[in-house]
C-alpha cells in the first residue's frame, strides 16, 4: 500500500509510520521538517507547513490512503483535500472523544458532536479543542464523502514519545512505589496505547474502513488504574489527599478529573472499533514501555503533575509516614 501520513514524526503519527514500515508499506511522510526530522530514512519525506497552507510538496504523487494525524482546525482538512484532489485514497482522520458534546454525550459513536465554535476561531484551547475536532470531522465528510472517511476518536493516548507527560507522570510515579498522592479514586480513566492506535489507523487505511470509531482501551476507576500500572516489586500505598488539598496547593493531577461531564468521555465501550480490528494491550504493558522510554531519555523534569517536594507536602497534610 502507498500510504501518505500527515504528521508522522512526533507521537501518534510516529507509531503509525513505524507500524506501516514494519509491515512493508510504501510510506510518504508530510511534515515541517522540524520535529525529529532524522526519523524513518526508509520513508519518503515531503516538507510543508499546514499553519500557512503550504502543500506544494504534495503536488505530485498518488496514494492508496491518507492518514491525517495533524489536523486541529477544519482549514487543515479542507486545504489538504483540495491540494490532493482525487490522489489521496481513503482518508483516515485522527480526531478525539473530545469531539462529543459532553453535555449530551452517550456512550456510543452516534452521540451528538459539538457544534462549530462561535465565533469562528482557530485558537486551540481547552474549550475549543473538542468543537474544532468535530469541525474537522465535518470538513472531512463534506470534502471526501462519508464512504471514504474513517473518523477515529481516541481518548488519552499513552506510551513512548508522549509529548504531554500525562501518563508518563503516573508510570514513573508508580514505578517508584511508596505513598502516592491521588484523588477522585472512583473517577473513570480511559487510555489507549499509541502502538495500538497506530495499528488501528493502519487497519482503517488498508481496508478502507469507513465510519466513526472510539479507539479506546478498557476504562477503570482511577484507584484501579493506578494499581494496574504499579511496579509489582515496589510496594505502594495510594493516599486520597482530596481535591481541596490539590486546589489549595494550586496543583492538578494528570488524566483524572472530578468533573461529572468527563464520565461519558472516559467510559467509552469502543466495541465498534474492536469489531473493525482494534486490539489493545494491558495497562501494565503500556506502563512498562513508557517507563523504559522515560529512562532512556534520562527521566527529565515532567511538564505536569506535582513535583516530589509538592507531593511530600500533600502527603504530610494527609498524615502518616513520609513517602518513599
Amino acid at each position: 500500500m502507498r500510504l501518505l501520513v500527515l504528521g508522522g514524526t512526533s507521537f501518534v503519527g510516529r507509531h503509525l509510520v513505524q507500524a506501516a514500515l514494519q509491515h512493508g508499506h510504501d510510506v510518504t511522510v508530510f511534515h515541517r521538517g522540524v520535529t525529529n526530522p532524522h526519523l524513518f530514512p526508509q520513508a519518503e519525506h515531503r516538507h510543508g507547513d499546514r499553519s500557512t497552507g503550504h502543500y506544494g510538496a504534495l503536488d505530485v504523487g498518488t496514494w492508496d490512503a491518507t492518514v491525517d494525524a495533524s489536523a486541529y482546525v477544519p482549514r487543515h482538512v479542507e486545504q489538504v483535500v483540495d491540494a490532493l484532489g482525487h490522489r489521496s485514497g481513503h482518508y483516515v482522520l485522527v480526531s478525539s472523544v473530545s469531539a462529543y458534546d459532553a453535555r449530551r454525550a452517550r456512550t456510543d459513536e452516534d452521540s451528538p458532536a459539538w457544534a462549530p465554535p462561535a465565533p469562528r476561531t482557530e485558537e486551540v484551547t481547552a474549550e475549543t479543542y473538542g468543537p474544532l475536532k468535530a469541525a474537522c470531522e465535518r470538513a472531512a465528510v463534506a470534502k471526501v464523502g462519508a464512504s471514504q472517511v474513517s473518523l477515529v476518536r481516541p481518548t488519552y493516548v499513552v506510551g513512548a514519545h508522549d509529548p504531554t507527560d500525562r501518563f508518563t507522570y503516573w508510570a514513573r510515579r508508580m514505578a517508584r512505589g511508596g505513598r502516592v498522592a491521588m484523588a477522585w479514586p472512583q473517577a473513570p480513566v480511559q487510555v489507549v496505547d499509541a502502538r495500538d492506535l497506530g495499528m488501528f489507523l493502519l487497519t482503517c487505511a488498508l481496508h478502507d474502513v469507513a465510519g466513526t470509531f472510539d479507539a479506546v482501551g478498557p476504562w477503570a476507576p482511577f484507584r484501579q488504574f493506578l494499581t494496574s500500572i504499579a511496579d509489582p516489586d515496589r510496594p505502594h500505598e495510594l493516599v486520597d489527599v482530596g481535591p481541596d488539598a490539590l486546589h489549595d496547593a494550586g496543583l492538578r493531577l494528570p488524566l483524572v478529573s472530578g468533573d461529572p461531564a468527563e464520565v461519558p468521555l472516559m467510559t467509552r465501550p469502543g466495541s465498534r472499533a474492536v469489531a473493525a480490528g482494534l486490539h489493545t494491550r494491558s495497562l501494565a504493558e503500556s506502563a512498562a514501555a513508557t517507563v523504559a522510554w522515560d529512562r532512556e531519555r534520562g527521566s527529565p523534569p515532567l511538564q505536569v503533575g506535582p513535583t516530589v517536594e509538592q507531593e511530600k507536602d500533600l502527603l504530610a497534610q494527609a498524615g502518616g509516614a513520609a513517602p518513599a
